[in-house]
């Protein structure tokens, strides 16, 4: 025994039976039990995924007294049915899908409780080259778009806001892995997508930045909010201090990612061979720009909604889209578990 042990132990001793019994009882104990939690992704590995990652890496999930599971994921309405049907207690989804899916099925046990991308990274990109430099210049050209893709579901409201003739816009369904690639090579005029997405897969590809033509779709009109945080709401109801904790730690993590995003990024670098860190770090950098510091986020701090405003959002899909059981915007998003509005200040 170590002479510093030894001299503990003897302490105890005099200290009287009770002292002592106490203290082994107290080092034979097991560490708290960590509330586990099942998170979904909304998508692949990329720069931004370093606003989950980052808190997860740097411990600040356990320091809550959670044990995260992360799962990416291979659509945008994954993360949402995983939640609605309890294999996953939260993930990071898109609000309008949710939105969607919460009209056809109203009683789905799911809501947002953190708002991410404060502005939605909806965009369409096109080559000036290709004679594109505004929405109504897409008439008479060709598009392409993932199928599966969130931005596809918001086109017919962005030409209806923007007087496009959709039957003169010739739609080619592509696999995100050759958009970029037909884009640059001329073979489509213009492309549907997240903007640190694609506008960074053309640039990487060698595609002059002033032959790029970005045209973020919360520009010209859409009032729609972008990525959330959603919880299933019976693990919610159940483990409400969970998930409180559990947006604690990922507040600390996102202020962290938002002042450091270089070193964010590694997150992503470390899990993926293949990942080039300048192109997951300007993607990052866009997003944070563009999505999260907004100019409302830096007026009312992150996390939170303006309700009027998502309910214009539901209204707005409701202008392309026959909604069935119109949800109200309390019915998408729930404000009570969010950390206190001081601390989401931005700074």
């Amino acid at each position: 025994m170590k002479q510093e042990t030894r001299g503990f132990v003897e302490r105890l001793r005099a200290s009287g039976p009770i002292a002592l019994a106490a203290a082994f009882l107290f080092a034979a104990a097991p560490a708290a039990a960590q509330t586990g939690i099942k998170f979904s992704l909304d998508g692949r590995l990329e720069g931004p995924e370093a606003l989950v990652l980052l808190p997860e890496d740097k411990g600040y999930f356990k320091g809550e007294g959670l044990e995260l599971t992360i799962d990416d994921a291979a659509s945008p309405l994954e993360p949402i049915t995983r939640v609605a049907a309890g294999s996953h207690d939260m993930a990071l989804a898109d609000i309008n899908a949710l939105i969607r899916y919460r009209d056809q099925h109203p009683a789905a046990p799911i809501k947002a409780v953190f708002m991410v991308y404060n502005k939605p990274a909806y965009a369409i990109v096109a080559r000036k080259s290709r004679g594109v430099t505004e929405p109504k210049e897409l008439e008479g050209k060709k598009l392409g778009a993932p199928p599966a893709g969130s931005t596809i579901a918001q086109w017919p409201l962005f030409a209806k806001l923007n007087a496009i003739d959709v039957a003169k816009v010739a739609i080619e369904n592509i696999g995100i892995p050759v958009r970029a690639p037909m884009l640059a090579a001329g073979q489509i005029d213009a492309a549907l997508g997240s903007s640190f997405r694609l506008y960074v897969d053309l640039k990487d590809r060698g595609v002059p930045v002033d032959d790029i033509v970005l045209m973020p779709m919360a520009n010209y009109g859409l009032k729609l909010y972008g990525n959330a945080i959603v919880v299933n709401s019976k693990f919610a109801a159940e483990k409400p201090e969970a998930v409180k904790a559990f947006l604690r730690a990922f507040l600390r993590g996102l202020k962290e990612t938002i002042r450091r995003p270089g070193d964010a990024v590694e997150t992503i670098v470390k899990r993926d061979d293949g990942a080039k860190k300048e192109v997951e770090l300007e993607r990052l950098r866009m997003a944070i720009r563009d999505n999260v510091v907004t100019p409302e986020v830096k007026a009312d701090g992150l996390g939170a909604v303006e309700f009027p405003r998502l309910a214009e959002s539901i209204d707005q899909i409701g202008l392309v889209e026959t909604l069935k059981a119109k949800p109200k915007a309390e019915d998408i998003f729930d404000a009570s578990l969010l950390p206190p509005a001081g601390e989401r200040k931005v700074n």
